[in-house]
């Protein structure tokens, strides 16, 4: 079974996504413009994929008991559709419409080094697709939480999102941007070190006896642990980087543990007072980290409706967990991802099939964004079938022949609830 309102919040926070890109179309790129001065509905979208993902990957950690069990599922669960984006990306390029990023193309080995650890952004380096961005910030969050668990650390996640987002508001400018890859060769090292330590470090898992934690899974924990200085020293190490400096990457990250907090308050491994200070550090960390080091301004009022934005969404969502889900946001919330991967490929075609639209009569651009969003849909669902479905059985078959069902652990033991409370359903769902 599945967490309903979370795949419902994945599902929203995907379609929010898609319109931001697609409203420079629709509605012009003045009225976009207009909008993003008063609240960024991309990043407020990404925020509560951040959020969300902060939330689950730990609780699917800690149910499956086994890194390697985990790394297997999250393997097979990410890098198929990852990897067919880049393939249609490729297609479209072979054609003709489309054109690899440019610095792809300047640095092409340090570009497909970074591209198969997916952290192409931290290195300085524009995903084959904007969109990868996020997906450097949710692997580095992977090898964290990873790394955390190997070293029965996985508890102190109220300390780790208070503590980077404390870094980056009282270290912000004083954090470098580009240490590990301020020039091209510095850049290509950096990525094929990464190859090399991260491919490592997901063989000592995904060859660790069931249940066992041997001297190479500590290695790799401390290697993954490590990680954060990535985007502490490395954030923007170029002009390509998404996010503006170092700092704003570990607010990222602070974001994804405030997930964190969130399901361990809610599972009674953490006070709830601590949870609130966290919480609340995290909160005024983003806003106040961009007020101090931006100024005040369009900027810092920005970042606080985003702040304020997501944790509403998400409080409400949460409140409602006990409650059923409309099955339609959980149908979108299962695809999110190949439609959060897939749509800036139809979006880059539109103007092929629609020349000039941004010129069109008010009422073509509704229709023809319509329509967009229908085909988006589409295409995100056959990926959804055709890839993302056939990946996640086979991580369950390799799952199954390397090593038996974990035993009954006391991992959810705290989780139990009296009935009404949502945690009793919550322990036997899984996501």
């Amino acid at each position: 079974m599945r967490l309903g309102w979370l795949d419902a919040l994945r599902g929203y926070a995907a379609l929010v996504v898609v319109c931001f890109h697609l409203s420079p179309q629709v509605i012009g790129t003045e009225r976009h413009l207009a909008v993003m001065r008063h609240i960024d509905l991309g990043k407020y979208g990404v925020l509560l994929f951040f959020l969300v993902s902060g939330y689950v990957i730990p609780m699917s950690l800690e149910r499956h008991g086994s890194l390697r069990r985990f790394w297997i599922g999250r393997l097979c669960r990410i890098y198929p559709a990852y990897l067919a984006a880049i393939a249609l990306f490729a297609l479209v390029c072979a054609f003709g419409w489309l054109r690899w990023p440019a610095g792809l193309r300047q640095e092409t080995v340090t570009g497909v080094l970074a591209h198969v650890t997916m952290l192409p952004d931290l290195l300085g380096q524009r995903g084959a697709l904007r969109v990868f961005w996020t997906l450097a910030y949710e692997m580095t969050f992977y090898l964290i939480v990873a790394g955390l668990f190997a070293w029965r650390l996985h508890r102190w996640s109220a300390w780790w999102a208070s503590g980077l987002a404390l870094v980056a508001l009282l270290l912000g400018p004083a954090l470098p941007n580009d240490l590990l890859g301020g020039t091209v060769a510095e850049r290509r090292v950096t990525a094929a070190v990464l190859v090399v330590l991260v491919g490592l470090g997901l063989l000592a898992y995904l060859t660790d006896p069931a249940y066992q934690k041997g001297r190479m899974v500590l290695v790799a924990g401390a290697g993954g642990i490590a990680m954060v200085l990535l985007p502490a020293l490395n954030g923007h190490a170029t002009r390509d980087s998404t996010v503006i400096a170092s700092w704003q990457g570990l607010l990222l990250l602070a974001v994804m543990f405030a997930g964190t907090v969130v399901y361990r308050a809610q599972h009674g491994q953490i006070g709830r007072r601590s949870a609130a200070i966290s919480l609340s550090v995290v909160g005024l960390g983003v806003v106040g980290a961009h007020w101090t080091h931006l100024g005040s301004g369009a900027a810092v009022r920005v970042w606080l409706a985003n702040t304020a934005a997501v944790a509403i969404t998400f409080a409400v969502a949460y409140a409602c967990k006990s409650r059923t889900v409309p099955a339609a946001l959980t149908w979108l919330g299962q695809i999110s991802y190949s439609l959060y991967l897939l749509h800036v490929i139809v979006l880059f075609l539109l103007p092929r099939v629609v020349p000039d639209l941004g010129t069109r009569p008010g009422a073509v651009r509704v229709l023809v964004g319509f329509a967009y969003l229908v085909v988006v849909i589409v295409v995100a669902w056959l990926a959804y079938r055709m890839v993302e479905l056939p990946g996640q059985a086979l991580g369950r078959r390799l799952t199954a022949r390397l090593e038996p069902r974990p035993p009954r652990t006391p991992v959810f033991a705290t989780q139990r609830a009296s009935p009404g409370t949502g945690r009793g359903q919550n322990e036997r769902q899984s996501v």
